[in-house]
Order: C-alpha cells, then sequence, then structure tokens
C-alpha cells in the first residue's frame, strides 16, 4: 500500500499578489504552441504568434522572456500590487503555482517555497483532491 502524501489533508493557498512567483532568479516559463496562440490573440496579433521581446526558444521548448530585474515580461507592478497583463491566457506553469511538483515533494520544499511566496499557507483551502488534479494538469 501506498504511503500517503505529506499534504493528504489538503493546504491553502491564496494569491496576494506579491509578483514573487513570477520574478526573482533566471529560469523559465514554459509556453506550448497552443498557449503561444492563445496569449497572441490576447494580445491581439495578427500573426497569431508573439514577439521576440515576449518569447524565446529554448533548446525544442518555448519560454517567455524576463526583464533583466528577473521579472517576467508581462508582469506589471502598480500600487503595491503585481499584475499579469495576460493573467486570463497565462501558461499552465503560472496557472498550476503552487502546486508544484517540486514544491510538493515534502514539507521543507513546500516551506522554502513559501519563503518567498506569502500566500503559502493561507487563503482558500485546497484537498488532497484538487492539488493532485492542478499538479497533474496537462493543458488548461
Amino acid at each position: 500500500m501506498a504511503k500517503p502524501k505529506w499534504y493528504a489533508a489538503g493546504l491553502n493557498f491564496g494569491c496576494t499578489q506579491c509578483g514573487n512567483c513570477c520574478s526573482g532568479e533566471p529560469g523559465y516559463v514554459w509556453i506550448t504552441k497552443e498557449e503561444i496562440r492563445r496569449v497572441a490573440e490576447y494580445l491581439e496579433r495578427e500573426d497569431g504568434w508573439l514577439a521576440p521581446e515576449h518569447l524565446r526558444k529554448a533548446s525544442f521548448r518555448y519560454s517567455l522572456t524576463e526583464r533583466p530585474n528577473g521579472d517576467c515580461v508581462f508582469l506589471h507592478r502598480k500600487n503595491g500590487k503585481a499584475m499579469c497583463s495576460i493573467y486570463p491566457v497565462r501558461p499552465l506553469q503560472c496557472r498550476t503555482w503552487p502546486f508544484w511538483t517540486q514544491n510538493l515533494h515534502s514539507p521543507d520544499s513546500w516551506n522554502e517555497a513559501h519563503t518567498k511566496c506569502p500566500g503559502m499557507n493561507r487563503g482558500k483551502h485546497y484537498d488532497f483532491v484538487q492539488i493532485e488534479s492542478i499538479r497533474k494538469k496537462k493543458d488548461w
């Protein structure tokens, strides 16, 4: 019998709009061709693609670009809040935060992520089934 996951009783999360999940150390925000199309449509781009200042190719995949300060190119800050300018069509990677496998590996992993994300351990309660559904999503 499989050992129950440490988060079997669920976890709490409520976005505080701090922007920490959208900034910081260099990294990748993976985006599929279908997501690129959705974002391009949202931005009313006639070519159905994103401009080079928004998108970069990394190996055989695509990633959103970052500003020199580490902010996602679509992150905008106003009045102490951070907002995503493509929020309704943001990539799956963004939609599933903080319920990423790496954050759910152990309580220590979760708590490490919590040091950068004040919305973790507060806000809405997600039960185990909801967490696993979010964690395992392949598309939105």
